[in-house]
């Protein structure tokens, strides 16, 4: 963590509270976790090997000598740590034996390798395995103060990169080299790391909403979509915004506009309690009004957190309802093949007074000298 970064209160006491009452609704004596996120957000354990078993009386991470010094570190006492020399599955079933009453054990089904549930069978012994969904994504879904605080501190680093970027965006550089020229912004803004390979696309490739960065060379006149984010404390920012290279026609502004209004509109309707097919048809509804329904093919957001697509999602089919807490994208974009697309997206906290968008850059059409 930053040196100037705040100070808040360590939830995990909290944390694991919470994922023992929904152990407990789900007659589970303990839970296997393998996903490293959730790893971190139980522990605060950042490194990549580990496994996490949570029972009613303890936390039990397991890793390797590598990290004996980080974890350490980064745990103290939110969890017993035990330091693996060969494999930490061998080291899994000594801890599971040593826990008297632990004998219905969930595991994240979305997150174990099939060659690693075969362990499990193969251990048989009292062991009950059971399969389990988005317990711990549950939790995450939720976001503290400190959690809020540091994707914060993410969106402000993204903002400063593509504020600079933008300043040396000019005809004549490829996708690729531009895309290498954010990144580098983004590292010099203080970000750990990039949570997804940036995304720029230019002229026609722009209407491939995620396209990877290219060769193609643009060239005044270009739609340029950038999408890309930045991490602080491992907590993720997202944000897209799509600029004109030199002037824009009356067509390029008349396909934007409709982005820019859909992007308001359901970034100032999301609020607590509103289901997330809801929060997507406010977006959708308009652009299919403006005759552009079939343009917009992707959902209209996610959450973002430890990892940047994350619990909850805004799309059609969604029924569950958002919660106060909550930080989603809201990421409306149209895209015309062989044209060109468009794609605002804003990083919006949910609140019980309704929302507040985190994301500052401007939404107007910006046309780059």
């Amino acid at each position: 963590m930053r040196d100037d970064a705040p100070i808040f209160p360590d939830r995990r006491p909290q944390r694991l509270t919470a994922l023992r009452e929904l152990l407990g609704r789900a007659d589970l004596d303990g839970l296997l976790v393998t996903s490293l996120p959730s790893i971190r957000y139980l522990t605060g354990f950042s490194g990549s090997s580990a496994l996490c078993l949570v029972t009613a009386l303890e936390c039990v991470l397991l890793t390797d000598f590598r990290y004996e010094t980080q974890v350490a570190d980064e745990v103290g006492d939110a969890a017993t740590v035990r330091i693996e020399p060969t494999s930490l599955w061998a080291g899994l079933w000594p801890t599971l034996t040593s826990r008297a009453g632990v004998e219905r054990v969930g595991f994240e089904s979305a997150h174990l390798l099939h060659r690693d549930f075969t362990r499990l069978l193969e251990q048989g012994g009292r062991w009950q395995w059971r399969p389990t969904s988005e317990l711990v994504e549950t939790l995450r879904a939720v976001k503290d103060e400190g959690e809020i605080a540091a994707i914060e501190r993410a969106v402000a680093m993204a903002e400063g990169a593509l504020e600079r970027t933008l300043t040396e965006l000019s005809p004549g550089k490829t996708e690729t080299a531009i895309a290498g020229l954010l990144e580098r912004n983004l590292r010099e803004q203080g970000s750990e790391a990039f949570p997804f390979p940036s995304i720029v696309a230019s002229g026609p490739r722009s209407a491939l909403p995620h396209a990877r960065a290219a060769e193609r060379v643009v060239s005044s006149g270009d739609f340029v979509l950038l999408d890309f984010g930045a991490v602080a404390d491992g907590y993720c920012s997202d944000i897209t915004r799509t600029v004109v290279l030199g002037r824009a026609s009356e067509a390029q502004r008349a396909f934007y506009e409709v982005v820019r209004e859909a992007n308001q509109r359901a970034s100032g309707a999301v609020r607590a309690g509103m289901q997330g097919m809801a929060a997507d048809a406010v977006a959708r509804d308009y652009i299919a009004a403006c005759g552009y329904g079939d343009a917009f093919g992707h959902s209209l957001g996610h959450g973002i957190g430890l990892e940047v697509h994350e619990a909850p999602r805004l799309a059609r089919t969604i029924e569950a309802p958002l919660a106060a807490g909550m930080v989603v994208t809201v990421e409306p974009g149209i895209y015309r093949p062989d044209w060109g697309g468009v794609r605002i997206e804003d990083d919006v906290l949910i609140t019980d007074a309704g929302a507040r968008v985190l994301t500052t850059y401007p939404r107007q059409l910006l046309e780059i000298a």
